[in-house]
């Protein structure tokens, strides 16, 4: 996946509304999204080369997300980015203990998302200057967004399909809201060279990957993927403060795309906590 937007308010009854568009080769084999038959807890699309997935949530109200941190580096890992969510979905950790225990070293660069009905915590395995892993960030309310660089770097495409997050509060129901955001996703519109990131793969390539929405002949956006949370207020939780909100409620809309935007396939399930 190479591009996530989103909007994160905990204390509010939508909690998290997400936008993303997973961007891959054309022939690597993957499934769209199901109940996994050997994880039946887990809903999302599924990398049938590695079994990992890019986006999933639980029925347990648990979401991650991943995003690979491009960069000329041409090491191999034996794991797969793709476990990270898969792992944190079946795992009992909250967010933060989870980031904190992943071994940073056995993947290629990655940033994760990880939800697990209450914090929204964001990782990656970039190390800091002084050559050390930063340490997970449980993230307050805002809107964000994030591509193959870290959280909120501002490249082209992750400015302009955030602005898509400022209306979302016009629009009354979640398929209007999956609607405008869909359109956000699918803009082909190319940075200029001065504004294009330099992350080491060639001026051609970093053109190529700077819309929204991504054409090649064996490369491309394969899926978009909205997700909205909503939670209910916590009675366990007594506060003269603002309302403390707990996830009970999915809805997961996905778009597969057949090679252009114009050709797709839609599904819409909503997961509701029992």
């Amino acid at each position: 996946m190479c591009l996530i937007v989103f909007n994160w308010q905990p204390k509010h009854k939508r909690m998290l509304t997400l936008a993303s568009n997973r961007d891959e080769f054309y022939a690597r084999p993957s499934k769209a999204a199901h109940y996994w038959d050997d994880k039946p807890n887990i809903f999302g699309g599924r990398d049938l080369k590695m079994n990992g997935t890019w986006l999933a949530v639980s029925r347990d109200m648990r979401f991650s997300a991943v995003t690979n941190y491009r960069s000329p580096n041409s090491q191999t890992h034996l794991r797969s980015r793709g476990e990270i969510p898969h792992n944190f979905l079946n795992s009992s950790l909250n967010a933060a203990q989870f980031a904190h225990q992943i071994q940073k070293d056995e993947y290629a660069g990655f940033n994760a998302l990880l939800f697990d009905g209450d914090s929204l915590v964001y990782c990656h395995n970039q190390k800091n200057s002084v050559g050390e892993y930063e340490t997970a960030i449980s993230l307050p309310k805002g809107e964000y967004g994030l591509s193959n660089h870290l959280l909120n770097t501002p490249w082209p495409k992750v400015k302009r399909t955030k602005k898509s997050l400022a209306s979302i509060e016009l629009h009354t129901n979640n398929l209007e809201i999956t609607q405008h955001l869909l359109t956000a996703l699918q803009n082909e519109e190319t940075a200029i060279d001065d504004q294009l990131p330099d992350t080491g793969v060639g001026l051609e390539l970093e053109r190529l990957l700077s819309p929204a929405f991504i054409t090649s002949p064996s490369y491309g956006t394969r899926t978009s993927t909205i997700v909205i949370i909503e939670g209910h207020t916590d009675s366990t939780i007594k506060s003269s403060k603002a309302p403390h909100y707990k996830a009970n409620q999915i809805f997961f809309h996905e778009r597969q795309y057949h090679t252009n935007k114009d050709k797709f396939e839609d599904q819409t399930y909503t997961i509701t906590y029992v």
